[in-house]
């Protein structure tokens, strides 16, 4: 099964898409963000780390994502797609789908919802922000379920 969780910055996207996989699951969080030297970014994924279940690994990735999910079992949850794209653009859309719907355990997708802000001032903003919406709906037709977190509440939008 695919769920794709979707919002925007502080949603309460990540939150709510790792309360979708059991704690006592043997699963993979999937990074796609490098942190680098940025001290803000460190501290937000340190708390990301701090509430994850004791049994998930964490497997940090970077445009070899298809290859990547190819390789895990069970439970997974990527987190997120946003800075993926940032690094490979929205040519790889149907490698990554291929990949999801090859997997027999469940995978639990994480994007940003872009497309609801103001328009992009820079051509490179522009650029991000068409290829992780091309990515978001190549994701969402495959998925069985998507969810969109507003505010820390979610939608349901596709899927029983």
């Amino acid at each position: 099964m695919i769920t794709l969780v979707l919002g925007g910055a502080r949603s309460g996207k990540s939150a709510l898409a790792e309360g979708l996989i059991p704690a006592q699951a043997a699963a993979t969080y999937v990074a796609t963000l490098a942190v680098g030297d940025d001290a803000d970014l460190a501290a937000r994924v340190a708390a990301h780390r701090a509430r994850r279940p004791t049994p998930w690994r964490t497997r940090e990735c970077g445009a070899d994502l298809p290859a990547q999910l190819r390789a895990l079992a069970g439970p997974v949850l990527i987190d997120s797609l946003g800075p993926w794209v940032a690094t490979v653009g929205s040519g790889h859309a149907q490698a990554l789908v291929d990949a999801l719907r090859a997997r027999a355990g469940d995978t639990v997708v994480v994007s940003e919802e872009v497309g609801l802000g103001v328009h992009p001032a820079s051509a490179a903003g522009r650029a991000f922000r068409d290829d992780l919406g091309i990515l978001n709906q190549a994701v969402a037709a495959a998925a069985d379920t998507v969810v969109l977190v507003v505010a820390g509440c979610a939608l349901r939008v596709k899927g029983a």
